[in-house]
């Protein structure tokens, strides 16, 4: 039985489970991190595309489940029973690449994903189920309703899409809300630590009071003075600024 708790959807449809797997990309020898397996749908369609799967689990309920598929797998599934906002999933991929395929937890999984995206760890792909909502946040461009601080640090990090859709009756208990899977995969310009760690206080202020012009959302960074310095119009929105207008932004600050 799913926990409300810990905003569990199950995934048992194979042929759902099996598409993920195809758009994941994942095969023979990759290492796949998986969060949030529950009863194992998901985990059995990676299992068969000859991935090797961490499967990271919260709830102790799905442990003779998952130990039972680990005896089938023969070595291919290792279990981790913790929560994943505090894994490191660098040791858990051992210093090799590893991609990470999950139908996330509904309640954390935006936390999640900019763990990976800002963190020290960078997955070789992300193939990742959210509420659809969620999801049009991450893929959402400049003057769209649903861009803001999740789609600027997700397109600075990571080209983004948006490659399938999921109706509520494919799920155990099924949600209130549709679904989506996005795949993401790291940018080759990636920023570095600092410049990132930057972007990311430029947009919390920017989007925290997003309906406000640039002037005043971030006067505590410099605000008109900021805006002066890259030619952004001071009086322009967050919700207009480019992902490249962002970074413009937070390297000036940190200059």
């Amino acid at each position: 039985m799913a926990k409300k708790s810990f905003g569990q959807h199950f995934l048992l449809d194979l042929n759902i489970t099996r598409k993920i797997a195809r758009l994941a990309q994942v095969g023979e020898g990759d290492h796949v991190i998986e969060v949030g397996p529950g009863p194992g749908g998901l985990t059995r369609a990676l299992l068969e595309t000859g991935a090797r799967v961490t499967a990271i689990e919260k709830d102790p309920r799905f442990l003779p489940l998952l130990e039972e598929l680990a005896l089938a797998a023969d070595g291919a599934l290792t279990i981790r029973v913790e929560d994943a906002l505090g894994a490191d999933e660098a040791a858990l991929a051992g210093g090799a690449p590893a991609h990470v395929v999950s139908n996330l937890p509904y309640n954390v999984g935006t936390a999640l994903l900019i763990k990976w995206l800002t963190g020290t760890f960078t997955p070789a792909s992300m193939t990742l189920m959210f509420q659809k909502e969620v999801a049009e946040r991450i893929i959402a461009r400049p003057g769209d309703d649903a861009y803001g601080r999740l789609a600027v640090l997700a397109q600075t990090t990571a080209n983004a899409a948006l490659v399938m859709d999921v109706g509520p009756r494919a799920f155990t208990p099924p949600p209130k809300v549709s679904s989506a899977v996005v795949h993401l995969t790291p940018r080759a310009d990636r920023p570095a630590p600092e410049r990132l760690a930057a972007l990311q206080t430029v947009t919390a202020a920017a989007f925290g009071q997003r309906r406000k012009m640039l002037r005043s959302s971030l006067k505590v960074l410099g605000g008109e003075a900021l805006c002066a310095k890259v030619g952004i119009a001071p009086e322009a929105r967050a919700e207009t600024i480019s992902v490249e207008g962002f970074l413009a932004l937070a390297d000036a600050w940190r200059a």
